[in-house]
């Protein structure tokens, strides 16, 4: 998604929304600067996700249809959807993968990445009983690794 900031359109609504204050010196977006102002206001929140959701769809659309017209396509394809249930988009996918990792593991790997944006999405507990396979991240790599490959299995098998 952090790509789709490049877009003329976004740059264009961004601009005219906020003006200059979330631009960076050298005209790119200043995702800090603009999170400062969507993170602590639901409003400017929903407007942004109202301007990125939909371009995030079409490019996922567009890579999707990319993929299934190469001569030999992949078997599986993964994409990545941070709010696929608070977008709505879960039914876009044939299966649906949700791995967690309890807040303060998250924490630890994370660091400052992990703060009161998570409270707007759904809890763990959810996300796993609503996913088609879920792991709670609290093991080895190994471990996640073998939950992966067991997943890829079962999404490949004829």
């Amino acid at each position: 998604m952090h790509e789709l900031y490049g877009d003329e359109e976004v740059r264009a609504a961004l601009r005219a929304r906020y003006g200059e204050q979330v631009f960076a010196a050298d005209g790119s977006v200043d995702r800090a600067a603009l999170g400062e102002l969507v993170f602590v206001n639901a409003d400017e929140l929903l407007w942004l996700e109202s301007v990125m959701h939909p371009r995030v769809m079409v490019r996922t659309e567009a890579w999707r249809e990319e993929l299934a017209r190469l001569p030999d396509p992949p078997a599986l394809a993964v994409n990545e959807v941070p709010l696929l249930y608070e977008a709505g988009a879960e039914g876009r996918f044939d299966a649906v993968v949700a791995i967690t990792a309890p807040r303060e593991l998250r924490v630890e790997r994370a660091g400052e990445r992990v703060d009161e944006r998570e409270e707007r999405l759904l809890s763990d507990v959810e996300k796993l009983e609503r996913a088609d396979f879920a792991y709670v991240n609290d093991g080895s790599l190994d471990e996640l690794d073998a939950f992966v490959a067991g997943v890829v299995r079962t999404l490949t098998e004829p």
